[in-house]
């Protein structure tokens, strides 16, 4: 039950009154809860999405309560494929960078080479894949300081 007698954003969207142990309390908000809850709803249906809740560790509802919104929210934009065209999406950007990033080793390479570095027609495509470099970079060594400071 959130805060105040007003009920979880799924109780709210159910109409019925949140009781104490809701299991849709915590993770469903009174604001923008109905909303996603809705989806949920009508893509998995509530007795399921309560099911499956109640069924997993305390620990792991959180992460299932934001998949089951974001699975239902692209079921709903896309009946046909949901979440697995967003899949197959990144799967292509990822296809097309690796491919961009290992044109740009190659003319980096080749430029080193022949001793002198002249400006060739894909340096655009290298300079658009500096942030991804730098953000990857950037992630992996902040991993690195987290794990290392944990372990310490």
């Amino acid at each position: 039950m959130t805060g105040l007698g007003s009920p979880c954003g799924a109780c709210k969207f159910l109409r019925r009154k949140c009781v104490k142990g809701c299991v849709f309390a915590p993770y469903f908000c009174h604001e923008q809860g109905a909303a996603h809850f809705a989806a949920i709803h009508k893509v998995f249906g509530a007795s399921n999405a309560s099911k499956l809740l109640m069924h997993l560790p305390t620990s792991d509802r959180c992460e299932a309560a934001v998949t089951m919104s974001y699975e239902a929210q692209a079921r709903l934009q896309d009946p046909i494929y949901g979440c697995v065209a967003h899949i197959f999406s990144l799967q292509q950007q990822v296809v097309s960078l690796q491919a961009e990033l290992e044109s740009c080793k190659s003319q980096a390479t080749q430029g080193y080479k022949d001793g002198s570095l002249t400006s060739n027609p894909q340096k655009e495509s290298c300079q658009r894949l500096t942030p991804y470099m730098q953000d990857r970079q950037l992630f992996f060594h902040q991993t690195i300081a987290s794990n290392s400071s944990e372990k310490s």
